[in-house]
């Protein structure tokens, strides 16, 4: 041990080995939930898109946190899914669009569902107050 360590560090109470278990469990609720194998990125993103419209790739990756590489991989599986069609920008022959690909009609509600029902599920031991209070300090951290 390092002499700047303190002597009562505990790790069960630090906030990153909490915050990873608490990120752990989500997954875990969201995987038992999701369709079509959506991954919690892939959820994002997709949301992301079906609400705020069409965007180009590097906009949904800033409105998802997600950097470049993340993203670019995320919008390639989900294309391959066939939720996210691309089309070119009439105002920048450079830059694609992406957005939700026809046919997913009532993709919004789906995907309200599916998140409202995993953070239920994940926050079910707290009650309003405590739930409010979790999501506004996590909000202040990040």
């Amino acid at each position: 041990m390092s002499a700047d360590t303190p002597k009562d560090y505990v790790l069960d109470s630090q906030i990153g080995f909490l915050l990873r278990q608490a990120t752990q469990r989500n997954s875990q609720i969201f995987q038992r939930h999701t369709f079509d194998d959506l991954t919690t990125t892939q959820f994002s993103a997709l949301f992301r898109l079906v609400t705020m419209g069409e965007c180009s790739q590097n906009e949904l990756g800033r409105r998802t946190a997600m950097d470049v590489a993340t993203i670019k991989g995320v919008v390639d599986r989900l294309r391959k899914k066939g939720y996210i069609a691309t089309r070119e920008d009439e105002n920048d022959r450079r830059r694609t669009l992406l957005c939700i690909a026809p046919g997913h009609e009532g993709l919004r509600e789906r995907l309200s569902d599916l998140g409202t029902r995993v953070t239920n599920e994940t926050l079910g031991t707290l009650n309003a107050a405590d739930r409010r209070q979790l999501l506004d300090l996590l909000g202040k951290i990040i």
